[in-house]
């Protein structure tokens, strides 16, 4: 094996024990592994120890902030560099050659890395899916994830997932090389994973749709970077109707996700249909107030008894 390179790689999991062993064995050649774990229930801690990873546990107290944040700035980390890697994530040699010329630059302070998403065992190279640019490469002092303001939506999860990284100072450059992106475990899990995602992406939408602030985040900007391009066209998506038709119309056909075969067709009607869970997440946001059906049992009480109405706020959660 080559000699160890100096980064140190974040890992976030939970109930992970399908990927770890991969993933884990992709970073073997990182100076540190930490792996932030959410109090596991299946073999993830065991395996992590076994393949030398100090593993950190993470509380969440439905708060800001989530686990990537909360690691960078309390794990104590020994390298100038941090990789941040999720378990069904995989970096491979040619990257990691890359990564160890690329953090020589003095100028630099971070890098994209490109995901290949395989979905049924199947790159899924069309559909808008790739390049998938994700900034996980960066010097700890200067990178942090922004703050979209969607933690107190219940069951999106302690981690930071579409939130991107806020790099303070210095350059930031495209590795050539890409990351994989296998996930060993089945339907069931993209679906129950995907659900909660919805409830965040509705959230976003929402703070789109009431003009909220966006200070402390990577901005919309359509002459941007990538990223900021793509948060400029969900300005506009998100006001466009008939989206889970338009989602498939664009993944399949538009963007030729019809390309890459069955999995394709599968993955653009899943994506379909997690339009529309985001769509009818948002309609209940929009009637409750931001609040996910807080009010639910109070209205239908208020509308089923003969009581006075003025009773029944005292049943409503703040």
């Amino acid at each position: 094996m080559s000699s160890k390179i100096p980064v140190s790689v974040l890992i976030p999991a939970k109930n992970e024990e399908s990927n770890l062993p991969a993933c884990l064995e992709s970073v073997a050649r990182a100076d540190e592994v930490f792996v932030v774990d959410s109090q596991s229930e299946d073999r993830s801690i065991a395996i992590s120890e076994e393949y030398g990873a100090q593993v950190v546990q993470f509380h969440f107290n439905g708060r800001w902030p989530k686990k990537k944040n909360w690691s960078l700035d309390n794990l104590p980390f020994k390298n100038d560099w941090v990789l941040i890697v999720d378990c069904d994530e995989r970096i491979t040699e040619e990257l990691w050659d890359e990564i160890e010329q690329a953090i020589q630059k003095p100028d630099h302070s971070g890098y994209y890395l490109n995901r290949r998403v395989f979905f049924l065992g199947k790159w899924i190279r069309f559909g808008g899916k790739y390049p998938d640019w994700n900034l996980r490469l960066f010097r700890h002092a200067n990178g942090r994830y922004e703050n979209l303001n969607t933690e107190e939506i219940r069951n999106t999860g302690d981690n930071e997932v579409h939130e991107h990284v806020i790099v303070e100072t210095g350059e930031v450059g495209y590795l050539k090389e890409d990351m994989l992106h296998i996930d060993f475990r089945d339907l069931y899990h993209w679906l129950q994973r995907h659900n909660r995602y919805s409830n965040w992406e509705a959230r976003v939408y929402y703070n789109i749709l009431n003009g909220m602030a966006e200070d402390g985040t990577i901005g919309a900007n359509l002459f941007g970077d990538s990223v900021q391009r793509k948060r400029f066209l969900k300005k506009i998506w998100v006001r466009l109707p008939f989206k889970p038709f338009l989602r498939f119309i664009l993944f399949y056909f538009i963007r030729l996700g019809f390309l890459d075969g069955q999995a394709g067709y599968i993955y653009g009607r899943l994506l379909s249909q997690y339009e529309y869970q985001i769509g009818v997440k948002l309609f209940e946001l929009q009637k409750f107030g931001g609040q996910l059906n807080v009010k639910q049992g109070a209205d239908d009480a208020a509308a089923t008894t003969d009581e006075s109405p003025a009773i029944a706020p005292a049943n409503v959660q703040s």
